[in-house]
């Protein structure tokens, strides 16, 4: 008889429940975040598991790298797409990790992917630059805001990225404002720092792969888009189509029909939010270099407007790279735009 087991991951504990091909529960217990003790409570289920689902917390790299060392066939379940029955009085993390065992034995699982661990930590790496960037650019907009406030002035970013404390003095500013543009100044440059370090070392580990030359030949797209598209992507051959990439980009709509009417939208938080950013941003580079990207862009913008138009170009640009990692080839100008 085959046996089922959903695991409600937190941050200092973990539900672990063990369910039959009827959906009887053999097993339930919360169990602290041990792998030890873990292991221990599955190993008399072993020879009958069909399979372990864990939910796709952000801490789920230690439990599903352990189960999967010990040969456990383990699924991540994606909790953005998961909608329990409204209908139920009570749902607690017991219920909650029975219906991840339910689900699995329906083949109704909604599956998230499990990125190799060889590979995963650069692509965090990647998003951590991602991370420094967005505290770089908050220092930046503060010493804007200050500057602004007490001048009237504006200051573009690309001067604020060259100041220096001598300069922010020279600013003439009451001792405490000069003091706190100064703070912004040092973390600035401080990020800047790493930020630097991080990016050499990306560079190092990404420039020699044939993906990362593929996706640098795209319009709009240079070293920091084609890397966080390559990482983030993993393997393109994990999407059977490239409606199926373009979904994951958040390239498309999310919407309910019927009737041929609008009802509703679907979960919009589903899919890579590092791919949803990499294609935007690509698609707003590409408008100002290449033509083709330019003349699509407007006429997407006269039908409709400019949001909508940037998202239908990142849109072309998904399914473009796309078919480019999956047959190898270069960008094709001709292809993409006809």
């Amino acid at each position: 008889m085959g046996k089922f087991s959903g695991i409600d991951l937190h941050s200092n504990n973990s539900v672990v429940v063990v369910s039959d091909e009827t959906d009887r529960v053999l097993y339930q217990r919360r169990l602290p975040n041990d792998p030890a003790q873990i292991r221990a409570a599955l190993a008399p289920h072993r020879a009958d598991l069909v399979g372990v689902v864990i939910e796709a917390t952000f801490n789920w790299y230690w439990l599903v790298d352990e189960l999967m060392s010990d040969g456990y066939r383990v699924h991540l379940a994606n909790p953005a797409a998961i909608r329990q029955y409204d209908g139920l009085k009570y749902s607690g993390d017991f219920t909650d990790a029975a219906h991840l065992a339910q689900l699995l034995r329906l083949g109704l699982l909604p599956e998230g992917y499990i990125y190799p661990v060889e590979q995963r930590p650069l692509r965090d790496l990647a998003r951590k630059r991602m991370q420094l960037v967005q505290c770089r650019t908050a220092q930046i907009l503060a010493i804007e805001n200050l500057f602004s406030r007490h001048t009237g002035g504006q200051m573009e970013s690309e001067r604020v990225k060259q100041l220096d404390e001598k300069q922010v003095t020279e600013f003439g500013f009451a001792p405490d404002v000069t003091l706190a543009m100064q703070a912004n100044l040092t973390v600035m440059l401080t990020l800047q720092k790493e930020i630097r370090v991080i990016e050499k070392r990306l560079m190092e580990q990404v420039k020699l792969d044939p993906d990362y030359a593929l996706l640098n030949s795209v319009p709009g797209i240079g070293p920091v888009l084609a890397t966080t598209i390559m990482l983030e992507t993993g393997t393109i051959s994990r999407f059977t189509r490239v409606g199926n990439f373009s979904s994951y980009c958040r390239c498309v709509d999310s919407r309910r029909e019927s009737n041929s009417r609008k009802k509703g939208e679907g979960n919009t938080k589903n899919g890579n939010k590092y791919l949803a950013w990499a294609f935007v941003e690509a698609a707003n580079f590409a408008i100002r270099s290449c033509p083709q990207a330019r003349r699509f862009y407007e006429r997407k913008k006269h039908a409709r407007n400019r949001i909508v138009a940037i998202k239908a170009l990142a849109h072309k640009l998904a399914r473009a790279c796309y078919h480019m990692l999956r047959e190898h080839k270069p960008f094709e100008i001709d292809r993409c735009f006809g």
